[in-house]
């Protein structure tokens, strides 16, 4: 009897996951708190509405929703459902009321405390924690038990049966709690898909658009600048050889933005070879100290020798380049930047953390939108070119910032990737599955 009530207790617990599945993924509601608090709070009341009762206790699993509900929902999710266990516990009385009453306090308290920390996790870790929480308010529930028996003096008649409702419970809600938040990943991951194949389309027609503007006009600008050096050879050094020379530069400046839309559109991979990336790193280096002096800033670097990556040699240095210089332009005089290199032989792993300004969560969220800049002056080409060359690599580039005390970009390079040409790129993206609590961006 006990096995076919906690059974049904599973799909009391499965079902505002469907219901939100069914009915309100995609509306603004299913993202309330308060709404995931009260659907839960009606399963949770529902559990404990047809529980089992012996040995004075109600057998039931109304806390795997309150769990679900503060790891998934949040703090005022889980508040609103504990404080409908808390209710419907008080309307149903009984010689236990004051036992029902810790039982519920102490299996709320450490989902509580854990709910910050569990959403740095990836997918399958979060799976495994929730799990592991879920197992709390089983011990707590034993602990009552004990407890209830003791004080309550009342003898137990069948010590292999009540260990047998001990087991039967402590599985059942691991299975309930566990294949919940199975379901709550799928629905996370669904949504994130959903979100990166906007992204994706969005920056494609972007990058058409994009390209095809830029080819147009680079063709005069290429005609003009001809037309210009030719007059700078025959011109003599008077007042219009100054002139020339400012044009000339200007529209130096115009094709290396019309290069990061082209760069920006579909980066070229020409030339793929075997780099050995703490020589390559180290001449971006030296080819960004003088910038770094010229703003105070000192670049240190902590480069692991050996390590290597097919890659295009150029695609990788502007990457670089555009992330230590963005370092470089957000740090104050007398500032520190530091590079670091470093693998695990799966991975090749590059930091950038500097202790300039750094930013708010607001501008952390927007770190990859088109056009978006931190900057007094620029475009915001460089950053996109840099996580659209990562991508294109298979990598994956993190951000991490808090105003007043800097930012850390952190990039993740697959050693092993599969080529099937020249410039040509077999890209595998994986979804990236890390939510940041407002002080982290991923990029894949």
């Amino acid at each position: 009897m006990l096995a076919e009530k906690l059974l049904l207790h599973v799909f009391v617990i499965l079902a505002p996951i469907l219901v939100y599945t069914s009915f309100f993924e995609n509306r603004r509601i299913g993202q309330s708190p308060y709404f995931i608090g009260m659907m839960y709070g009606v399963s949770a009341v529902l559990c404990l509405t047809v529980s089992y009762y012996s040995y004075g206790l109600y057998w039931d699993l109304r806390y795997v929703p309150l769990v679900l509900s503060v790891l998934y929902g949040g703090p005022v999710a889980g508040a609103i459902t504990f404080i409908s266990i808390i209710g419907a516990r008080t309307f149903m009385s009984g010689d236990a009321l004051l036992f029902g009453y810790i039982s519920a306090s102490l299996a709320a308290s450490v989902p509580f405390l854990f709910v910050k920390r569990f959403w740095r996790y990836q997918a399958r870790k979060r799976i495994i924690t929730a799990i592991w929480l879920g197992i709390w308010p089983s011990f707590i529930m034993f602990s009552i038990l004990i407890s209830w028996l003791i004080f309550s003096r009342n003898p137990v008649d069948d010590l292999q049966e009540l260990m047998l409702y001990v087991l039967l419970f402590g599985v059942i809600q691991i299975v309930g709690i566990g294949f919940a938040s199975m379901l709550h990943e799928a629905v996370i991951e669904r949504r994130m898909m959903r979100k990166e194949m906007q992204r994706a389309e969005k920056l494609n027609t972007l990058g058409e658009l994009a390209a095809s503007i830029a080819h147009e006009v680079r063709n005069p600008l290429t005609v003009v600048k001809g037309f210009l050096q030719l007059m700078k050879s025959q011109e003599k050094k008077n007042d219009n050889y100054q002139y020339l020379s400012l044009v000339l530069s200007e529209l130096a400046r115009a094709e290396a933005i019309i290069n990061d839309y082209l760069n920006f559109a579909k980066p070229q991979f020409e030339k793929i070879e075997r780099l050995e990336l703490s020589s390559t790193m180290s001449d971006v280096i030296a080819l960004l100290q003088p910038l770094a002096m010229k703003q105070g800033v000192g670049l240190d670097s902590q480069l692991e020798e050996e390590v290597y990556l097919h890659t295009d040699r150029n695609q990788f240095k502007q990457a670089l380049v555009n992330i230590i210089k963005n370092a470089i332009e957000a740090t104050a005089l007398g500032g520190r930047i530091n590079v670091i290199l470093s693998s695990d032989g799966q991975d090749v792993k590059i930091t950038v953390k500097d202790n300039g300004k750094g930013m708010t969560k607001e501008q952390l969220s927007r770190i990859g939108t088109l056009f978006y800049t931190t900057k007094d002056k620029g475009t915001g080409l460089g950053t996109m070119v840099s996580l659209r060359i990562i991508e294109a690599m298979e990598g994956k580039i993190t951000y991490k910032s808090e105003l007043g005390k800097g930012t850390e970009v952190r990039v993740a390079l697959p050693m092993n990737r599969h080529y099937q040409g020249r410039g040509d790129i077999r890209l595998h993206k994986k979804l990236n599955k890390e939510q940041g609590a407002g002080e982290l961006k991923s990029f894949e």
